[in-house]
């Protein structure tokens, strides 16, 4: 059974005049995963931003797990069991690809460097990391330094890096942009798997329609800042309102 994990209440912010997120009131569930559409200049990047606590609200609240974490910082929402892929990337871009992923593992342990720390308790943790990299595909570069890695090869350690802290909430935008079309399929593979767990919350910011299609549970429409469509795939995209104010023809095109 789902119950609500993360909401947002009449979330807001203005950057002068401009309104990029208008009173959003939406609430996201254990084991679903939500698509945020809309064109550009819609305010889903934003939206994510206030979320995950990159710029502060000018209205509204947003709560976690029944804990209002509006005034929270990035950190203190990351440990509370908020993750977002990017939050994550260039920790350490001198360190190899493993020892980035073990630090992740280490910190949601809470272990720091100690000289009291166990070599059993360094050996779990790097196998810990290790399995971790074999999951997103990476386990051949364990040893590179990330600064050296791909583009493509950067975003799977993205996503091994949000597996290794093993949040209450996924947020990926646009996780696939940039991938070479051989790429791009083990990282929408591992959401998917992210997703059968039925454990986790999972928001996705994505323009391609195929890939909405095959992940979303619920999809909603942001527009101008605003809420502009939430419910089931199918009945969003069967929106006329959606399909010509907001969509266009790629939507449309899905529907066909």
């Amino acid at each position: 059974m789902t119950h609500e994990i993360l909401s947002t209440h009449d979330l807001t912010v203005r950057f002068g005049g401009h309104v990029a997120v208008d009173h959003v009131t939406c609430a996201f569930r254990t084991g679903e995963l939500t698509a945020i559409v809309g064109p550009n200049g819609a305010g889903k990047t934003t939206y994510f931003n206030l979320i995950s606590g990159q710029i502060p609200a000018s209205e509204g609240r947003v709560v976690l797990a029944g804990r209002d974490v509006t005034r929270a910082s990035v950190s203190a929402r990351c440990h509370a069991g908020v993750g977002r892929a990017f939050q994550l990337t260039n920790l350490f871009p001198d360190l190899t690809v493993l020892e980035n992923v073990r630090l992740v593992i280490q910190s949601k342990a809470r272990r720091g460097f100690s000289i009291l720390s166990t070599a059993a308790s360094q050996v779990a943790l790097t196998e810990r990391a290790e399995a971790v990299l074999d999951r997103v595909r990476l386990t051949a570069q364990a040893g590179q330094k990330v600064s050296a890695l791909s583009h493509g090869n950067q975003r799977k350690l993205e996503v091994a890096l949000l597996i290794a802290l093993d949040p209450l909430v996924y947020m990926f935008d646009e996780p696939t942009a940039g991938m070479s079309v051989d790429e791009a399929p083990v990282v929408l593979d591992l959401i998917a798997e992210l997703k059968a767990q039925k454990d986790r919350t999972i928001l996705l910011v994505e323009h391609k329609m195929d890939v909405i299609r095959t992940l979303a549970d619920r999809i909603i429409v942001l527009h101008n800042g605003a809420l502009a469509a939430d419910g089931a795939p199918a009945e969003v995209m069967a929106s006329d309102v959606v399909q010509e104010a907001y969509m266009g023809r790629d939507l449309a095109e899905l529907t066909a």
